[in-house]
This record gives structure tokens, sequence and C-alpha cells, in this order.
């Protein structure tokens, strides 16, 4: 080999060596920072979400996730409108009365597809069913999301309002009126108020459930603002696609899912309430027509029954018929199999 030879190779060797020196100098592309603001404090239905993140899944989409607790849906979904948070997690019925008064929000995807509301109270006093609800008194927190939907559930399960006594509150004296005894039962949702008083009473509550008589509605999902959609459209297909993930993980392992939420919040409740909480709420991923679907795939009938409920004992203009797919989107959910 000549001289000249030797030389090149060693100046084509040196060149090559410093190429990939180079490359391997390039630092890796940071995580795009989110924040998602739940819809209150930590319960066994946000489980998911920690599960997601302490398994790395949103980390493998370039996220770097903070998860805070809320302060109510309505809260949220202003947070989300003013873009001081790019998620949240809430009440998508509440998110379709702001957007159609203008708020900039939608729901990129429906976590609960059944209603988790449900009027409740301790087992030992064996009501099962609606008939049972006659004579007793009943707790409710006047202008929330059940206390508009219940004349509708009497109605469907055959009851006047004649039938028992009512008694008004906050969402804490509600509780507090059941756990005292002043009140045999409260609305309520299933997987939230359920384990409240379980945690402070140590009795089994047993739910009668709105979905159960013919009221179909959705419930909590993933809300954004629409300008993040024009923006940054992957970070939202990326943010959807590790939830989905979460969801699906949590739910074949919600022990794991639960562990991962306390090691978050070890202050958030005791384990085996919230394995019941999060038990309770996984029924309500799907109905019979997504069954077998990944999550969040909320079909357009519910969608235009929710809608329709609202209008009729929501306080929802009625032009918002006209406009339901504006308040939902799948475009940015994963296909199946991804």
């Amino acid at each position: 080999m000549t001289v000249v030879r030797r030389t090149a190779l060693r100046c084509l060797g040196a060149a090559l060596g410093a190429s990939l020196l180079a490359v391997t100098a390039i630092p890796a592309a940071a995580a795009d920072k989110v924040t998602l603001l739940l819809n209150w404090y930590v319960y066994g239905e946000h489980a998911p979400f920690f599960y997601g993140k302490a398994k790395g899944l949103y980390a493998a989409e370039g996220i770097d996730l903070d998860i805070q607790e809320g302060r109510g849906s309505a809260v949220t979904i202003q947070a989300v409108a003013a873009g001081t948070v790019q998620f949240g997690y809430a009440d998508v019925p509440t998110m379709i009365r702001a957007a159609a008064k203008g708020a900039p929000v939608v729901a990129v995807g429906v976590a609960l597809q059944k209603s988790p509301m449900s009027v409740m109270g301790f087992a030992d006093k064996n009501i099962r069913k609606p008939e049972d609800i006659k004579g007793k008194i009943v707790a409710t927190t006047p202008g929330d999301s059940m206390s508009q939907i219940w004349p509708l559930f009497l109605k469907q399960a055959g009851l006047k309002a004649s039938d028992f006594q009512v008694v008004s509150g906050d969402a804490q004296t509600k509780l507090n009126a059941v756990a005292n005894g002043r009140a045999d039962l409260l609305l309520g949702y299933v997987m939230d108020q359920s384990m409240k008083l379980k945690d402070a009473t140590g009795k089994d509550v047993r739910p009668i459930m709105f979905a159960d008589y013919g009221i179909h509605m959705v419930s909590s999902g993933i809300i954004t603002n629409k300008d993040l959609l024009k923006s940054n459209p992957d970070l939202v297909r990326r943010f959807m696609k590790a939830t989905t993930a979460a969801f699906i993980g949590a739910e074949k392992d919600p022990g794991a899912a639960v562990d991962a939420l306390l090691a978050d919040l070890p202050k958030a409740g005791k384990r085996e309430t919230l394995l019941e909480g999060f038990a309770l709420t996984t029924p309500l991923y799907h109905t019979d027509e997504t069954k077998g679907r990944p999550p969040f795939q909320v079909t357009d009938a519910d969608m235009t029954s929710t809608v329709d409920l609202l209008i009729e004992y929501g306080g929802l203009e009625a032009s918002a018929k006209d406009n339901t797919k504006s308040f939902y989107t799948r475009d940015y959910l994963p296909a199946a199999g991804n």
C-alpha cells in the first residue's frame, strides 16, 4: 500500500470518527412539558394517569407530564379555555355548556361513556331499587349536574317528587347528612361520593345507577383548547396515544395503577377504597356499542343523546343540537392496534 493511499485512508477514518462523535454529541430533543388538570381532588378514577406516568408511557411519547388536582370541572374547563394548561380531565356535559357559550374547548376523548350518576345510601338500609326510595330522605346539591338530571331519573323510574323528602346543601353537607343519619340517600357519582362515605364510616354503600334506567349520557373526558389543535396537533395525538395506553394498562393491572397514584400522592386515600373506586369506574369506559374498542372512542349517538338531555334538562340552548359535532372529535385518538 502506498504512502499516499495509507494517508488518505487515515484521513478518511479520522473524518468518519469525527462525524460519529458529532452525531452522538447531538442532545436528544427536550420533552414537551405538559400539564393535565384533573376535575377534582385525586380519587380512584384518576389512577390511569398516574399509571401512565409511572410506567413511562408519556415519556415514551416525548411528554414530561405534570398532573395537578382540580377544584371542579368548571374551574378546569376555564383553565383549559384560557390556555393556562394544555389538557383537562373534566365533565364533558359541563364542557359542552361552556363551549356553547363560546369557550374554545373541545373533548378529544370521552373516558366515561356511561354516566356515574346515582342515588346512593348505606347497604344496610336495603334500598336496592327506585321503589325503595319512597318515604326516604334524599340529600341533593341544587344546581349541580346530578340534580339537573334527577327529574329525568324520577320519570324513567316511575317516581314522583312527592314520594320522598329532600334536604339540600353543598357537596360536603350532603355527605354529612347521610353519614350522620339525617338523610337516607344522596345524589352522587358511584366511584366518588360512595367511596368518601365508606372511608368516613367504614360502611358499604349501594348505588342505584341512573344509566340503568335509560339515561344515556357521557361523563368525564379529556378536553383541550381548540387553538392547541391548530398549533400543535402532534402533541395532542401523542398525549392521547399515551393516555389510551395508560387506561388500557391500568384496567389490566388496577393494583399497579393505584400503587402509582399513592406513590405520587400518599395521602390520596386508603388503598382498598381507591381500588374499589377504580373497579367501579372501569365498567363506565364502554357502552354496548363501544365494547371491544380502545378507550375514548365515544359514539356519535351517545354524544347526540347527551346534548339532547342537556337541552331538555340542563339549560342548554336548543341551537346546540345543530352543532353537536363541534363539541368533540375522535381525530386525535390512536388507530386500533397502535
